[in-house]
């Protein structure tokens, strides 16, 4: 018996010995990523240890967090080839030009080895593929064909993320953008660009807390029919804005809020155009109260759609706090002037207050890019103030707040997740409690039996404190 078990016991030796000496461990530490990486991607390593397949499953990359990724692979010592990739060579790193890299190469002793490495670039979001793009590295196109249900087509959607995005954990405000091909990049924009990205990064190296934009390409052909609910019977265009709105809602920004670590609530979410996209964003926000609460109006086209968007606004009483930043020229046509501010009195019709808006006419304005870029910053400062620090669940990043308020029949709460079960209070001012008893996110809680009045909405989390808020029942 233990002459039998020797040959054994001598292979099993030679395997433990051996190996090792012709296949080691050599780990691959990337520190650091384009600021451009779509968040949800996976990186590969490809190279002579896996017949450079740029899609090897067994050669993602583990996230360790704050931008950093590892694999360890098994080659025999030696000269060692290879690269990274997004998964295929159409998606392939280069150089800090955004340019063709050659392949790296490293002189491996067969021991155990770890080296730090940093991705410069990907070849096919340099400048998202356009020679001579002033877009950003923190700049990319999200998908060419992002498709509409609602309007059974499809458009290119950009994303903007703050320079820490991939360094931290942060969640972020959101402002959609309207004619995204003007807002980022000189080669895509029709009369200049606004410089979207250079604003924002200038205004975080000055301490702003940052926010992502979603910008929506324009259709072309279809952007008068999109940006504008109703028909202009002379143009006969017009009449898709509901169903283009209804698509930044419902598919658009789930869709974003479930890939990128976003302020979901409407008091972190934003929407703004200029000339048609400041209608639709007028439109956006009385309409949909629930999604949004801030709006940049830009040189607003409200003309197109004659008397429809200041009774649209003056038809929609408010159901929260809101801030609307208006912006026109004094070198364009008065009626853009005269019908913006009807807009903006028929706001105080439907009950929001004067600090609620912002109304700005320099002389020298012109319906122009290089108008709307130089007031950008202004406009997105004054929208996003206190959006991010504005009362939240103590041990919660969630901004909370009731809507809508007034209510007359029932109110939801957001910085609740859907399906979170809180307990609840509504207490008149006099003392009388009117409701004890518990709220599911998501679920409206009815208001209907409240006497008309003021009352303290108090809600806790499971393990934290009450929480309390003002509520008015009209």
């Amino acid at each position: 018996m233990q002459k039998l078990l020797r040959p054994a016991l001598f292979a099993v030796l030679a395997t433990c010995l051996f190996l090792p000496a012709a296949f080691g461990q050599l780990t691959l530490k990337v520190t650091s990523i384009p600021f451009n990486t779509p968040p949800a991607s996976s990186i590969y390593a490809v190279g002579t240890f896996n017949n450079w397949n740029p899609g090897d499953p067994a050669m993602i990359l583990s996230n360790l967090g704050n931008g950093q990724y590892s694999i360890t692979v098994n080659p025999p010592a030696g000269e060692v080839k290879f690269k990274f990739t997004r998964g295929n060579w159409d998606m392939v790193e280069g150089d800090a030009n955004g340019n063709y890299l050659a392949d790296r190469v490293l002189n491996y002793s067969g021991q155990p080895t770890t080296v730090n490495l940093s991705i410069l670039s990907w070849e096919d979001l340099s400048g998202d593929g356009n020679p001579g793009s002033t877009a950003q590295p923190n700049v990319f196109v999200l998908d060419d064909n992002f498709y509409i249900p609602q309007l059974n087509r499809t458009r290119r959607i950009w994303l903007y993320l703050p320079p820490d995005y991939q360094t931290t954990s942060k969640k972020y405000p959101v402002l959609y953008m309207h004619d995204a091909q003007n807002l980022f990049d000189e080669t895509t924009s029709f009369s200049g660009e606004w410089e979207v990205d250079e604003s924002l990064n200038q205004l975080f190296q000055q301490g702003d807390y940052g926010c992502i934009v979603v910008g929506i390409d324009n259709g072309g052909a279809n952007r008068l029919d999109e940006y504008s609910p109703w028909v202009n019977t002379d143009y006969n265009e017009g009449g898709d804005g509901g169903a283009y709105v209804e698509f930044i809602v419902n598919t658009l920004k789930p869709h974003i809020d479930s890939l990128y670590r976003t302020f979901s609530g409407r008091l972190t979410t934003g929407i703004m155009g200029s000339s048609m996209g400041g209608l639709i964003s007028m439109y956006a926000l009385a309409e949909r109260q629930d999604v949004f609460s801030k709006a940049g109006i830009f040189s607003p086209a409200f003309w197109f759609a004659g008397n429809n968007p200041a009774s649209h606004v003056a038809g929609h009483p408010k159901q929260g706090d809101v801030r609307v930043y208006f912006l026109a020229g004094g070198d364009e046509p008065n009626y853009v002037e005269q019908d913006m501010l009807a807009v903006a009195n028929a706001m105080t019709t439907a009950g929001f207050s004067a600090n609620e808006k912002f109304v700005y006419v320099p002389s020298d304005g012109q319906h122009a890019e290089w108008f709307w870029a130089r007031e950008f910053p202004d406009a997105y400062e004054w929208l996003f103030q206190g959006a991010v620090t504005s009362v939240t669940w103590p041990g919660s990043s969630e901004p909370l707040e009731i809507f809508p308020n007034p209510t007359s029949s029932w109110v939801r709460f957001s910085g609740v997740k859907s399906g979170e079960t809180v307990k609840l209070q509504i207490l008149g001012v006099d003392g009388k409690m009117w409701r004890d008893s518990t709220a599911t996110g998501g679920e409206p809680v009815w208001t209907g039996d409240l006497p008309a009045g003021f009352y303290v909405v108090k809600l806790k989390k499971k393990g934290g404190k009450w929480q309390s808020a003002k509520l008015i029942r009209q």
